[in-house]
């Protein structure tokens, strides 16, 4: 595209038309330039950054988040559960947001349940009826997985 311009600008027409024609600003067509020009080929730097964040997490600190998560006492456990009930024994590791982030990275942060009778949810209600005053109590437990009334 930016020879196909250069081209065109070189026989007498402008860029700004040349670019309409093609339908890119002139401020796309001079980024592509300058980033043609640094790298030599044109590759597109976008994808991440080459900076480094002094404050990302170590290997080693991710495994332990890893390793706290999956002990049997958090296993069954968010990290907003998690992290508090650390900070309450003194212990940091991480913030929730880095629990999530090194879990998602890992394949772990996903549902729970695989199959019916795992994992149950409860609820109570309160129902209405024709008599003013008077309600109803329900009480339902429900199979997540298969969303079905248990009790």
């Amino acid at each position: 595209m930016i020879e196909l311009i250069a081209e065109a600008n070189a026989a007498g027409a402008g860029l700004v038309r040349a670019c309409d024609v093609t339908c890119i600003c002139l401020r796309t067509l001079k980024r592509w330039r300058r980033e043609f020009k640094a790298d030599g080929n044109g590759v597109d730097r976008r994808k991440g950054s080459t900076r480094k964040v002094a404050h990302r997490l170590s290997v080693e600190e991710g495994q332990r988040i890893l390793l706290t998560c999956n002990e049997p006492k958090y296993a069954d456990l968010p990290p907003g559960q998690i992290v508090p009930d650390l900070g309450d024994q003194g212990i940091y590791i991480g913030s929730e947001r880095s629990f999530y982030r090194v879990l998602h990275a890992h394949g772990q942060l996903h549902r729970r349940a695989d199959g019916p009778k795992q994992v149950w949810s409860w609820d109570i209600s309160y129902l209405p009826t024709s008599v003013k005053g008077i309600w109803l109590y329900l009480y339902l437990v429900v199979d997540i997985w298969s969303r079905k009334v248990v009790a």
